[in-house]
């Protein structure tokens, strides 16, 4: 039996099927909106992938190109408007390649200096555009949620520190109502208590709706009250807390201030919005998803932190055959004692790679094209009669209704169009005085999305 690790002719052939497939699909600006199947249909058409035997990596591969890779939706294709969608750059996707194929253990110098090398001059740009001071740094993490649990890991091992009390206690954030998913399963997973507050007018985190929660504490929850964690941002409408406020606050009462910017953070690099960030230059960390808006491939996330012997204390591994990482030899920055996870691929390098190709500035025209659209769909919206702007655009996220639709009546609109291959536009819910409603939303990532595609979705609906 021959080694799978052998080059022979068959691992020549997959390697050129395998990269013709790749420079057509990199070169495809407008892929086939593919859509899900129920597993057991999958299973009927494919059968049977792994075995004693194997099925041939020839097999496998036409399986996959022509039935499976159809089952799934391309993140990256223009009229995908839902959730948050990607675009990663052309550059970033081919370094995603090279990253793979250089088989480098991302984290600690010793195995992977050249690589991490590489990850922290992209970090250093991220890290500019905060503000932040300048002993701030920080690592890619796999995403938000990773970057997110870092950050409030970090917060309450310091917490502790300050307080032999605070070890036995369990620790209390606040957020915003519109705060990500993430930031309450984070709390989940450290057992930490949470409290949701905003303002109802302005659906934020305000400076006077912090201050008026914190005071209404018990002297017991006070005391337990460690972080708060603002939004750079939201998810769902693209609102950030009021984040100059929020970092007044937290001064004054000696809390971690985070800021969850995974979606936005990209705007810190758009001139026309950069001021709605103002505060986070004060903030104790900040979480920012380059596969987000920043066109990397997923997935790549980012933590930075203000004091990285903070996070380090919280995060620094310790074992018998990991002390040669410690050896003065191997010294150099090691990215697995600032996160959660100690095993990790090199995932800043497509995001460093298509920053050197292309140049910081196109990074900001790219972003600033996802706000022109955003605000091309409102006033669109704004003239026609059949459906109406719930809200002005909050970055590149646009919230409106089709006029006298129903909850099922935006379902069966996305999925007919999702399943002619049109689009991927999904209904979301949105609070008014009158009680939540469900409404159409957008989120514009990708540069080559067109005011006409826009227009053939709003006349999709009538």
């Amino acid at each position: 039996m021959k080694s799978m690790h052998a080059i022979d002719m068959e691992t020549v052939e997959m390697t050129l099927d395998i990269m013709k497939y790749a420079i057509n699909r990199i070169s495809n600006t407008s892929p086939e909106l593919g859509k899900p199947k129920q597993e057991h249909e999958l299973l009927e058409l494919v059968g049977d992938t792994v075995t004693k035997e194997g099925i041939g990596g020839e097999k496998a591969f036409q399986l996959f190109r022509d039935i499976l890779v159809k089952a799934s939706v391309p993140v990256d294709h223009p009229r995908h408007l839902a959730f948050v969608p990607a675009a990663p750059t052309r550059a970033a996707v081919l370094f995603d390649l090279v990253t793979s194929a250089a088989s480098i253990h991302g984290a600690y110098w010793m195995t992977g200096g050249g690589g991490i090398f590489c990850e922290n001059r992209a970090m250093e740009w991220l890290v500019s555009l905060t503000g932040m001071p300048d002993e701030t740094f920080g690592v890619f993490t796999s995403g938000g949620t990773a970057a997110n649990l870092s950050a409030i890991v970090t917060a309450r091992e310091y917490w502790r520190s300050l307080n032999d009390d605070n070890k036995k206690l369990k620790g209390l954030i606040i957020t915003s109502s519109g705060a990500h998913s993430s930031v309450k399963a984070m709390a989940q997973v450290i057992d930490a208590d949470i409290i949701t507050v905003e303002d109802s007018e302005e659906y934020k985190l305000t400076k006077e709706c912090l201050e008026s929660e914190i005071k209404g504490l018990s002297d017991f929850d006070r005391k337990r009250l460690f972080a708060v964690v603002a939004t750079g941002g939201t998810t769902n409408a693209g609102i950030i807390d009021d984040l100059e406020g929020i970092a007044e606050v937290t001064e004054r009462e000696k809390l971690w201030f985070h800021v969850d910017a995974a979606y936005g953070g990209a705007a810190l690099a758009a001139p026309s919005v950069r001021h709605l960030f103002n505060g986070i230059e004060k903030a104790d960390s900040v979480t920012i998803d380059p596969h987000k808006w920043m066109f990397s491939p997923y997935d790549c996330g980012a933590i930075i932190y203000k004091n990285m012997e903070l996070a380090k204390n919280a995060h620094s591994q310790k074992g018998a055959y990991l002390d040669i990482f410690k050896d003065k030899g191997a010294q150099g920055f090691n990215p697995s004692d600032y996160q959660i996870q100690l095993t990790r691929r090199l995932r800043g390098l497509p995001l460093w790679f298509s920053l050197s190709m292309h140049g910081t500035d196109r990074y900001t025209t790219a972003i600033e094209r996802g706000l022109e659209l955003a605000n091309n769909a409102a006033k669109q919206i704004k003239q026609l009669p059949h459906v109406e702007l719930i809200r002005e655009p909050g970055l590149s996220c646009v919230l409106f209704s089709r006029i006298g639709w129903t909850a099922e009546d935006y379902r069966e609109w996305t999925y007919k169009n999702h399943d002619s291959g049109f689009a991927l536009v999904t209904p979301t819910k949105w609070t008014l005085e009158e009680g939540e409603i469900t409404c159409a939303r957008f989120c514009f990532i990708n540069p080559d999305t067109t005011e006409k595609d826009i227009k053939e979705i709003l006349e999709s609906m009538k």
